[in-house]
């Protein structure tokens, strides 16, 4: 299975505002194009992307398109983004122990 690039997806302040229109429960297509002063064509590339990413699912309801948050999907997300921001910071730990255990042996050597 292939994470989510939740950077792709959120990036875009539009992407974010229609994620959170959908916390506060599944829209259709219609009422997540009327929020906004955009073209519908222009919502449905942004609705495609988070689509694409996993971070909403749509269903079809007679002739409309309901779109809903995909909970578990922006959970494994943020655990990733989590995860890649602790490695980050403790590569740069590491960096100043080592450093700073470095200059502390110079100065006993003085």
């Amino acid at each position: 299975m292939m994470m989510p690039d939740v950077y792709r997806a959120l990036g875009d302040p539009t992407r974010r505002r229609i994620v959170s229109m959908l916390k506060q429960g599944s829209k259709t297509q219609k009422e997540i194009v009327e929020a906004f002063d955009i073209s519908q064509p222009a919502i449905k590339k942004h609705l495609t992307i988070l689509l694409e990413e996993k971070i909403i699912s749509e269903r079809l309801k007679g002739k409309y398109r309901i779109y809903s948050l995909n909970t578990n999907s922006l959970q494994i997300a943020y655990q990733d983004m989590l995860q890649y921001i602790a490695e980050l910071l403790d590569d740069q730990l590491v960096s100043l122990k080592d450093y700073v255990e470095r200059g502390e042996i110079r100065d006993e050597q003085d």
